[in-house]
């Protein structure tokens, strides 16, 4: 079974880091994940625009460095930016000291004081040292867009049933899961705003 809303005991346990917001905000707040990349940051970009949205995108430094006009694009856009390292490491696969060089070196790119560990994982040892210099953005709904088993029909249902005030919402803007993304961004945009909900920017609650 798929669990779209993160689990409330993680949110205990793991209090420091930012799974969502107050419920009297009536907002949520849209992440991406895993860019900038031309296959398909560009037309998230134009998406958002259409609907006077502003999104904050933990980018991968490599993809950066590789594409720095998609990265000026979302910046002069008026979106957040935040570190997702620089080649996407998942912290129980490489060794502390590692990982935070791949944050330093993402950091030569992007300029943020928000951070998300790929896949989520992060140590509590290596949390403590983030936390100095970083607000840790997790999620509160997961949109499974990099997930082929799941039909879309039932995500934007899930949708439909699940997501409430103060909710953080993460996406992918990889090329890997364009067509997902494509297809299930827009509907989805219609639900949240059907569902009476505003969508609000990680700055005013971080600044």
């Amino acid at each position: 079974m798929k669990m779209f809303k993160t689990p409330r005991f993680l949110r205990l346990i793991y209090k420091r880091r930012t799974w969502g917001f107050s419920l009297g905000s009536a907002e949520v707040y849209l992440t991406f994940d895993d860019g900038p990349h031309p296959d398909i940051t560009p037309w998230v970009l134009d998406e958002l625009k259409k609907h006077d949205i502003r999104a904050c995108f933990f980018c991968v430094g490599e993809n950066v460095k590789r594409y720095p006009e998609i990265y000026a694009r979302i910046l002069a856009e008026g979106h957040l930016t935040g570190n997702h390292t620089m080649r996407h490491e998942n912290a129980t696969k490489v060794t502390p000291r590692a990982y935070l060089r791949s944050v330093a070196e993402a950091a030569k790119w992007i300029d943020s004081p928000y951070f998300r560990p790929p896949y989520g994982r992060l140590s509590p040892q290596l949390a403590k040292i983030l936390h100095k210099k970083y607000h840790l953005i997790m999620w509160s709904w997961l949109a499974y867009d990099f997930d082929r088993t799941l039909p879309v029909p039932e995500i934007l249902e899930r949708a439909k049933r699940d997501i409430r005030t103060g909710d953080i919402l993460v996406l992918h803007d990889n090329p890997k899961f364009a067509d997902r993304l494509q297809e299930i961004l827009p509907p989805l945009l219609k639900i949240i705003r059907g569902k009476q909900l505003a969508f609000g920017e990680l700055r005013k609650k971080e600044s």
